[in-house]
Formats: C-alpha cells, structure tokens, sequence
C-alpha cells in the first residue's frame, strides 16, 4: 500500500545520525579503557614458581581457524626442565599476520597456559616483527619467580603441583586435612 514510504523512512534515518553529536576520540594521546572481557594479545602464563604452564599439546594450534600458531614440544629432562609435566612448548609462535583474536585457541588449552590480554596495540611497520616468539609471549617473571629450567617447587608429585603444593592439596575441597583424613 504506502510502499513509498520506505525509502523515505530509510532517509529519515540516515539524516538523524548525520548530524547526530558524536564524541571525537583522541586516541593517540586518549587511551581508552577496553572491555574486562576484550581479546587482545595472547599471553603464556607461568606457574607461581616460574615454569611454563605450556605443556606442548599443540591443542591451540590446531584450533585455530586461521592456521596462525605454531608449536614444537620438547622433552623435559630432570637436568632441563622447563613445565611440570613430561613435555614442554620449545617454539611456540603466533602469526598476527593471520591471528583474527577470536580465542579458540584460549578455550582448547587444557592447562590455562595461553590467555589473551587486554593489550590491542600491536600493529608494526615490518612484517617479520608481526610473528611473535616464545619469549615475547611469556608472562614476565614476578616477584618469587625463578627463571626455568629448575626443578618442581611446588610439591613432591605433579598432583601436588597441579594443586599448588601439598598445603593447597589439604586445604582444597576433597583435599586430606592435617590429621591425613579426608575432607567431606
């Protein structure tokens, strides 16, 4: 019936927004906070007593949709290790040439050793810088924190260790309690 007036509509619209008030951003010198839940960056993380969560799995790399990781694992040796468990990540690169931060990679590793930041700022003029290594993508050692390799100090077993030590084991839920009776 009144199928004319849906063009006019249409224009009705785009009139509003053009010549809406819109906040100018200056972003250089203005940084805006992201949102909590941003996927920016990826970071590998580290266990409290510095070795590497990154196990080797190469689950990440084979999630990604846009073939951006690649991962080499390694053997860990009680002279070298490098992660609690068996293997280790020995190259470990991300292409942000091809990365498209959609976080698959996040939520296929099965220890929490990849996460992604809130950092966005990492554009560069060359495109070799754009494929970021192992060592750019490790967390920084904090405070406490040896530099690997170095034996477990978390615990005597790895389920120990993956509990945070035999005083988090004891103090977790279903964990033995001081007098080695379980907790219910």
């Amino acid at each position: 019936m009144l199928d004319w007036l849906n063009p006019v509509k249409g224009f009705g619209v785009t009139f509003h927004t053009m010549f809406k008030k819109v906040p100018t951003v200056n972003y250089p010198e203005e940084v805006r906070p992201t949102a909590p839940r941003f996927h920016g960056r990826h970071q590998l993380n580290r266990w409290p007593d510095g070795l590497e969560k990154c196990i080797g799995c190469e689950l990440c790399a084979w999630a990604c949709p846009a073939d951006a990781i690649y991962v080499e694992g390694g053997d860990n040796t009680e002279d070298s290790r490098f992660s609690p468990g068996e293997r280790y990540g020995r190259v470990y690169q991300i292409n942000y040439l091809r990365c498209i931060l959609c976080g698959l990679c996040v939520e296929a590793c099965p220890t929490r050793a990849l996460t992604m930041t809130n950092e966005y700022e990492i554009a560069d003029d060359e495109r070799e810088s754009l494929i970021w290594t192992k060592e750019q993508l490790l967390a920084p050692l904090l405070e406490g924190m040896e530099a690997p390799p170095h034996p477990m100090r978390l615990g005597e077993t790895e389920e120990d260790y993956y509990r945070q030590g035999p005083a988090f084991a004891r103090s977790a839920p279903g964990g033995t309690g001081a007098d080695g009776k379980a907790d219910r």
